[in-house]
């Protein structure tokens, strides 16, 4: 499907989306518009009684005569209250609204009304946007598919009268986009597509975007002393891989800001076996690894004026007569020892070594890692936020904020002293998870990665397990991989790290 964006002008054939504000206002081409079918848009609104051009409200129009089959009326609620994100859900419910109606063409006039504080180029490359994310399928297995069930749309044409400036702004948000379906695309890929080899292998296609990649094994990894991350994939046929991204747009020689992931290709648990039920969707325990490699191909991609490093930590988690024991005792990359309580707490097992590697190699002035890392984070914030903890409050706050301008909510909780005794082991230096009757699951996983911090590096992490994969549909985000976390990190590259 080709989305363009283009000067105002009624289009002769296919469907027009037109945005209406609350109270049924229309703006000056929605008029023009209304007056070259004699009123008909008019009417037909009078005619729906409910149809106030409310939030979300929708209303089709059926337009006698000319070229245009239909006319969607959409309702974008208070102008004073529309912002950034209304235009994208304009963008991502007409596309889906027309997506298998057998129309092919479609024209989104994205024009603000009155009273809406916003700039006219921004709400068409939004609209834009939200056109590119709506549109997000995953049919790439699905080979008896009835025509019918096909997408039939090949193109949306989306209207301003500020197309040069739209222009402008759309380019690094298509690059965006690109890093968001990266990330969806892999993480909703089964487990015998993508696992460490070939997760790293897709890392590489990278290097055409200009990011410097590097792919270690485990030879490489037991050198370096990463006990943990071996020995959650040591139960595996798959050999654990550790990639390291680098993306140097930023000053020469400037400390970059790092992003770690967690990438758990398939988790069955280990030895300590996870329920049958729903152990299909652990493919997607790499979501917090997709996320960092979806956020580096959008940053490169935008060519964004940082330094910028991402690392993520591969590995399958399997049962088998070479896995990891609960007792077992690791010695980390940073020379602390711990003892496996549970080999289905893993996560935290990998990316110790990873964050470390990383502050070692590095010396980033600020670390992030992304993990499906805890159960207990739904259990505690459900699907809307993902779990924030950080031992920088400056930091905190840029994410926190980041992620709201991006639609990508999070939730800090706290970190302190009283939640690391329940990881105290009577002969290692600590678990790997908190004795029985503990509670605080999340918060005991984030000190446990908080050992791990060097001489006070900035540092948070994002718990995603309630966010990296969806059971519903939003108008940009789908049903299943969502890709949280690509616009969350690639905003705080944009707003805070890049040399200006």
């Amino acid at each position: 499907m080709k989305i363009e964006i283009v000067d105002s002008k009624t289009p002769k054939r296919g469907s027009l989306v037109l945005a209406v504000g609350e109270g049924r206002q229309l703006g000056p081409f929605g008029q023009q518009v209304d007056k070259a079918c004699g009123g008909a848009l008019a009417k037909a609104m009078a005619a729906a009684a409910r149809f106030t051009g409310g939030k979300g409200q929708w209303l089709d129009v059926l337009v006698p005569g000319g070229g245009l089959s239909r006319v969607l009326l959409a309702g974008l609620g208070k102008t004073t209250e529309i912002k950034a994100m209304a235009y994208e859900a304009l963008g991502a419910d007409a596309v889906k609204r027309l997506a298998v109606s057998g129309e092919t063409d479609l024209a989104i006039a994205a024009e603000v009304l009155k009273g809406t504080l916003l700039p006219a180029g921004e709400a068409a490359a939004r609209a834009a946007l939200g056109a590119r994310l709506g549109s997000y399928r995953f049919d790439k297995y699905r080979t008896r598919l009835k025509d019918k069930d096909k997408p039939s749309l090949k193109a949306v044409n989306v209207l301003t009268a500020a197309a040069p400036a739209a222009k402008k702004l759309h380019a690094p948000l298509d690059k965006l986009a690109a890093g968001v379906e990266l990330t969806r695309n892999l993480v909703t890929e089964p487990a015998n597509i993508i696992y460490p080899e070939s997760l790293a292998a897709e890392c590489r296609k990278l290097a055409k975007l200009g990011v410097k990649v590097e792919v270690l094994g485990e030879r490489e990894m037991k050198k370096l002393g990463m006990g943990a991350l071996l020995g959650v994939g040591q139960g595996s046929a798959r050999e654990s891989k550790l990639v390291v991204m680098q993306w140097n747009g930023g000053k020469k020689g400037g400390k970059p800001v790092s992003f770690v992931g967690k990438g758990v290709c398939f988790d069955t648990g280990g030895i300590s076996i996870k329920p049958s039920a729903g152990m299909e969707e652990m493919k997607w325990d790499m979501g917090g690894a997709g996320a960092v490699i979806g956020a580096m191909a959008a940053i490169a991609g935008r060519k964004a004026k940082a330094n910028v490093v991402g690392v993520v930590a591969l590995v399958e988690n399997m049962p088998s007569g070479t896995a990891q024991r609960p007792g077992d005792i690791v010695t980390s990359m940073s020379g602390q020892t711990i003892e496996v309580l549970n080999t289905d707490a893993e996560g935290r097992l990998i990316l110790c070594d990873a964050m470390w590697y990383t502050q070692q190699r590095f010396k980033p002035q600020a670390m992030v890692d992304l993990a499906t890392l805890t159960g207990a984070i739904i259990i505690a914030l459900g699907h809307e936020h993902a779990g924030l903890f950080s031992n920088n409050d400056r930091l905190a706050e840029q994410l926190a904020a980041s992620g709201k301008v991006e639609d990508e909510q999070l939730w800090r909780l706290p970190l302190s002293d009283a939640y690391d005794e329940g990881l105290k082991s009577p002969i290692a230096d600590m678990q790997n998870i908190a004795g029985p009757g503990f509670g605080a699951g999340s918060i005991t996983a984030a000190q446990f990665l908080q050992r791990f911090v060097v001489d006070k590096t900035p540092w948070a992490h994002l718990d995603i397990a309630g966010t990296a994969w969806s059971k519903k549909d939003r108008p940009t985000v789908p049903k299943g991989a969502t890709g949280f976390g690509v616009r969350l990190l690639n905003r705080l590259v944009a707003d805070h790290y890049e040399d200006r």
